[in-house]
Order: structure tokens, then sequence, then C-alpha cells
């Protein structure tokens, strides 16, 4: 793995021959790269290749089966909740609470991070939702959903984002908020990395591309226009430049 700097506590991510098998199956297979703090990187691969476990494992959903990594220095097993507090996770599935409001959905996000509640109410303002925040989210359509995600990754303030698939059901004005979301984070020294089918809407705010291969990670030039075209995994293990 080729890196410009020894010091993990300067990098995002620092992922060592990362591995994480299912029964019998490896789906990821000795993933490593670096991902330095004010860059955010798009991680493309065909279904099935590992993406999602990727940021679950680097999230500390799942613990890796072999392998290291580190989140702004903090190992990801021995300090997990430091990596937590570091890291938000933004999943296809958004979470929320169907029997309470938008506002109190994100209140209550707010309250477990010991932020005040006007970082809730401020952060429905950004997503487009203030019309709609005393409203039961049970009603809410997907698009609305996940902007009310977004909402409460706002109020969080993570240091890395963890976007799985972000740019899903989302309109032009919610893929501009996300990426406006994505650019404040990186403004303040932070990092993201993307899983993405739709390269185009992360254009304006990915720097460099990775792809998964039957679970190996490399760097790439740029996302292919069709995912499935992304072809078997390199001959040598992959390696993601930085």
């Amino acid at each position: 793995m080729i890196r410009v700097t020894s010091d993990s506590a300067d990098l995002a991510i620092d992922a060592r021959m990362l591995a994480r098998r299912f029964g019998a199956r490896w789906v990821l297979r000795g993933v490593s790269f670096t991902l330095g703090a004010g860059e955010a990187a798009g991680l493309v691969g065909q279904n099935g290749s590992g993406k999602s476990t990727l940021l679950r494992v680097l999230c500390t959903l799942i613990r890796p089966s072999t392998g290291s990594a580190s989140v702004f220095g903090a190992d990801l097993v021995r300090e997990a909740d430091l990596v937590r507090e570091a890291a938000g996770f933004f999943s296809p599935v958004p979470g929320v609470y169907d029997d309470l409001t938008a506002r109190e959905n994100v209140r209550f996000a707010a309250t477990m991070l010991r932020r005040p509640a006007a970082d809730a109410d401020s952060s429905l303002e950004r997503v487009g939702l203030s019309h709609v925040a005393d409203d039961r989210v049970r009603g809410f359509s997907s698009g609305m959903l996940r902007r009310l995600a977004l909402a409460r990754l706002i109020v969080q303030q993570p240091r890395l984002l963890l976007l799985d698939e972000p740019y899903n059901n989302l309109d032009t004005e919610g893929i501009a908020l996300l990426n406006d979301a994505i650019r404040r984070t990186l403004g303040r020294g932070g990092a993201a990395l993307v899983v993405v089918h739709d390269v185009a809407s992360a254009m304006p705010v990915v720097g460099r591309w990775l792809a998964l291969r039957e679970g190996r990670v490399e760097a790439i030039a740029a996302p292919p226009p069709v995912l499935d075209a992304i072809g078997p995994p390199s001959p040598s293990p992959a390696v993601a430049v930085r």
C-alpha cells in the first residue's frame, strides 16, 4: 500500500488487510486503503462486492474477521467508542421512529448526542423539512425520509461520513443538499467515503474513486458509466493509493 504518511492519526481511514467472513464466505478479503482528512472518495462495485459490508465494518456495526483499521487514529476494535463518535453512517434504511414527528426524531438524536434542541430545528430547516416538522413520519415519502436521515446526520456533525447509496430517492434539490453537507464536512477537516451507483450525483464532491472487486479494493482513474461493467479482480492484490 502506497501512503504519504505513517501517522494514522492524520488519516480519516487507515485500513490494512481488512477481511470479513460470513460463515464460509469471505465478503471482504484484504482491503487496504487510506483516506485523508478533507478528502471524499467514491466507492463503486457490483452488487455483492462488499461495499455495504465495508462501511458497516468501518462504523463498528460489525467487527472485522481479520486485519485492522483506524478512524482518525482510533482503532476500529480497541477504541470502538471513539470511532463511533467520529463516524456518521448514512444507511439505505432511514431507521426513524414512525410514531414520532420529524422534529421529535431529530431532537431525540440531538439529545442522545448532547446537542442543543436548536441544532435539531436548524437541521430540519437546512434539509427543507421545516414545513412538516410536526408531522408524524409514517406518512413521509421515501425522499422525505432520506432528508430526515440527512438532518440527523447534520446534527451529529461527524468527522467521517460513511454514506451507503445516499442519493437514492433524492430529487435534484435533495442531492444538492447532501453534497453541501459533504462539502461542509470536508471544510471542517473531515472526510467522506461514499458508496454510489448514481456516480453523476457524486461527481461534484468526490475527488477520487475506488472499486471493490470480489472483496478487494483498488484505485481507479474514473468510475465506469455502468457499474456492471466492472470486471473480475486484478491478478495482484488491489491497492488504493493516496
